[in-house]
């Protein structure tokens, strides 16, 4: 590297540095600073260690309780950051204001590199362009013809060599291995892994690993927009290369396996679109994945609507990624949750084998499987209490005014029903706390309890007009950039679970396991650990 160049990128740095903090001592006064909040342990780094922390749900749960919907975290060098998980706030943030608040451009750079220009990393028309093309594939009609390939693929997996009828089972990774083989299947008509043998595909390891990892370089993130400022694009790589740090270095190898993988899955689809119907419906998936149908819908598109080839393959890398770890994630939270209240367990398998029963012993079909109210009832709240992606980051691109549902009192004792945000002002939008509500739910809110489903909710759950796509809730989030994929997600788990739960009984293993706080939340059987794991005992039923 070229002394002149590295002291020009040194100094450039140094003064980015300065002239970040003259902007944050000297920013003018705004109602952030009226709003109470916890004191900031760092100035470099605010609450962000605390808030980011693997272990730091008791953090979370006092900020929910002490400082109500809306409370002033720190950020880099101080900066005033908005934590939210008021319901007229987040309709605002997540719909009516949609474009003005955007995602965080650290977030925005880190997708970026790790799954290239797809959903993650687009913005505004960019976004809606990629999502008009996708949603077609995620329709009901999809739906009801990927369930065969959902049954197909289950069927597979259960094959868990278990000799004597019962076993320990890392359930964690049996999910993520299932996860990705049904979307692997039914979303990119490709199979990852027979589900027969104890090996890992790469992509499997690469899409499982990514979020403990970028755990471990928690808060270093937040500091990579700025590196992208000062250095060379083509000098990131070889820097990161160099550095001794092995979470980066894992970091940049899923990465390479993902891209490498992707490339792979839209070469071959290609070549099978190409060789006309026939050719494709000897495919995986026979031609009704999602992949096959966003090629062919953007061969069908106007010229200005079509995406480009590495739009197209960062796709493959974002559904994957979107499908495998919080969906598997949320299967095996929901098996922990019925292994701990077994009456239920006991309940929802005594429902599915009806269903079964009066199916004659089909498979359950689509109207069927998503009508079972006692199984609706298990997903949502597990859902509910315990979301996969607990947390949004958002960045006000303008100044505007965020109104409250719950007016929140200041410092200097006002009480204050809406909100002037400066322009760049980032948001922290706590999903769990907005789905565990005390107010909205009522006080048994941090209880997993599925009977609240089978009777009306709180009318203050209806009042607060909670924007999410799925049930009162904001697990999916909501709006323009709500998941893309959510019937998806909900009609894989049902499936699982049917299958599994008329087959096995699971039970908790002696071994503890805790659930970390992250970007998608896992378990490891260490405290904070980031090895994603979850050992069960798994007994075959006995009918």
């Amino acid at each position: 590297m070229d002394v002149s160049l590295t002291q020009a990128v040194l100094a450039g740095g140094a003064s980015l540095v300065l002239w970040t903090l003259v902007r944050r001592l000297t920013a003018p006064k705004s109602d952030l600073d009226n709003i109470p909040g916890p004191p900031s342990p760092s100035f470099l780094i605010g609450n962000t260690a605390q808030v980011r922390s693997r272990v730091g749900w008791d953090f979370h749960r006092e900020l929910a309780e002490k400082y109500g919907t809306v409370a002033q975290l720190k950020g880099l060098f101080g900066k005033k950051t908005l934590y939210v998980h008021d319901p007229k706030a987040i309709y605002h943030i997540a719909v009516k204001d949609l474009d003005i608040w955007e995602e965080a451009n650290y977030f925005t750079r880190t997708t970026y590199r790790n799954f290239g220009p797809g959903l993650f990393s687009t913005h505004g028309e960019h976004h809606r362009k990629q999502r008009k093309i996708l949603n077609p594939a995620f329709s009901v009609t999809h739906l009801r013809e990927m369930l065969p390939i959902f049954y197909d693929v289950l069927r597979q997996a259960i094959e868990m060599r278990m000799e004597d009828g019962e076993a320990e089972v890392n359930m964690v990774g049996w999910m993520g291995r299932t996860a990705l083989e049904l979307v692997g299947q039914a979303g990119l008509g490709y199979s990852f892994d027979p589900l027969i043998e104890d090996s890992t595909d790469p992509f499997a390891e690469a899409l499982k690993g990514l979020m403990p990892c970028l755990s471990e370089l928690i808060p270093w993130p937040l500091f990579f927009p700025l590196a992208e400022k000062l250095v060379p694009e083509s000098w990131l790589r070889p820097i990161a290369d160099m550095l001794p740090w092995p979470a980066l270095h894992r970091l940049c190898h899923y990465t390479d396996v993902m891209h490498e993988k992707s490339l792979e899955i839209i070469a071959n689809k290609r070549r099978a679109i190409g060789a006309g119907d026939d050719a494709l419906k000897r495919e995986v998936g026979e031609g009704k994945d999602i992949i096959s149908l966003l090629l062919k819908a953007n061969m069908a598109s106007a010229e200005e609507d079509r995406l480009p080839d590495a739009e197209l393959v960062a796709q493959v890398s974002v559904l994957s990624f979107a499908a495998m770890d919080t969906t598997s994630n949320a299967l095996s939270r929901t098996l922990w949750c019925l292994a701990l209240h077994p009456d239920w367990q006991d309940k929802v398998r005594a429902e599915l084998l009806q269903a079964k029963a009066q199916a004659g012993g089909a498979d359950l079909d689509f109207d069927t499987l998503t009508a079972l109210p006692l199984l609706d009832a298990v997903c949502r709240e597990t859902l509910r209490l315990y979301v996969p992606a607990p947390f949004r980051f958002r960045e006000a691109r303008e100044a505007t005014v965020l109104p409250l549902h719950t007016p929140v009192r200041g410092r200097d004792g006002r009480t204050m029903y809406e909100l002037v945000v400066p322009k760049d002002t980032p948001a922290f939008v706590s999903i769990e706390a907005a789905n565990t509500s005390p107010a909205l739910w009522g006080p048994d809110a941090h209880a997993w309890r599925p009977a609240r489903w089978l009777a009306p909710l709180p009318a203050s759950v209806a009042d607060a007009k909670i924007p999410g796509l799925y049930s009162n809730l904001m697990t999916f989030w909501a709006g323009g950039r709500g998941c893309i994929g959510f019937k998806f997600s909900q009609v894989e788990m049902k499936v699982v679970l049917a299958v599994l739960l008329s087959t096995f009984v699971f039970e908790l293993s002696d071994t503890p396991v805790h659930w970390n706080l992250a970007a998608i939340v896992y378990p490891s059987t260490e405290l904070g650990g980031v090895k994603p794991e979850m050992p069960m005992k798994v007994r075959l039923l006995k009918h």
